[in-house]
């Protein structure tokens, strides 16, 4: 089996086999992604990507909050379709795309793209150089780049699987090519199951 169909089974189980509140990543509104969208004011029909967002709630409480231009991307069919019976009707206004982001080809420049799931799963350094390729070729210039991810200080597998930790300096370096690090901070989750995972929120802008 190919390290991406892998990927695919693994995150299929589980969005079959677990509830919401059964992950530790889940979120029941995702206050600081949030906040950080908030204070770009982006226009309301500004294109915008959720990439491993497809069991997530951004996209719900962005719709409420009045924005039309909105895309999914998540490499389980299963976590998109959860998330399409939680939205109903609203789902219609979305678009659903079921990728592997590294085989993400972009029909269209997004003005803001938003990864809290995705990137610290990637440990192979191919892997990683693919993102950014997938990234750059996604986003208009002067476009915005929200990362969270596993800080320093964070957990060392998520979901069974190996994960990658960043600090501020080594995100700057590995994406300064392309873009400048507006804003870096450090954000604790609690999990449902009442542990704690210390993120770090990052705010990139395409040159």
């Amino acid at each position: 089996m190919k390290s991406d169909e892998y990927t695919k089974k693994h995150w299929e189980e589980v969005y079959t086999g677990k509830s919401d509140e059964e992950v530790s990543w889940f979120e029941g509104k995702p206050l600081t992604s949030l906040d950080i969208i908030a204070s770009l004011d982006l226009p309301k029909d500004s294109s915008i990507i959720d990439i491993g967002g497809g069991n997530s709630n951004l996209i719900s409480h962005l719709l409420k909050n009045g924005y039309n231009n909105l895309s999914i991307l998540d490499i389980s069919e299963n976590a998109l379709q959860r998330t399409k019976s939680k939205l109903g009707k609203s789902a219609a206004k979305v678009q659903w795309i079921n990728s592997d982001i590294l085989n993400f080809e972009p029909t269209q420049d997004f003005e803001l793209w938003h990864d809290r799931a995705t990137f610290h799963f990637f440990t192979r350094e191919e892997d990683i150089l693919k993102y950014i390729d997938v990234l750059g070729r996604s986003l208009k210039t002067g476009a915005y780049f929200i990362l969270a991810t596993f800080s320093t200080t964070g957990p060392k597998r998520c979901s069974g699987l190996e994960i990658t930790q960043y600090s501020p300096e080594k995100l700057k370096e590995l994406f300064k090519v392309d873009f400048t690090l507006l804003e870096s901070f450090e954000k604790i989750h609690k999990t449902p199951f009442k542990t704690e995972q210390n993120f770090i929120y990052n705010l990139f802008q395409k040159k």
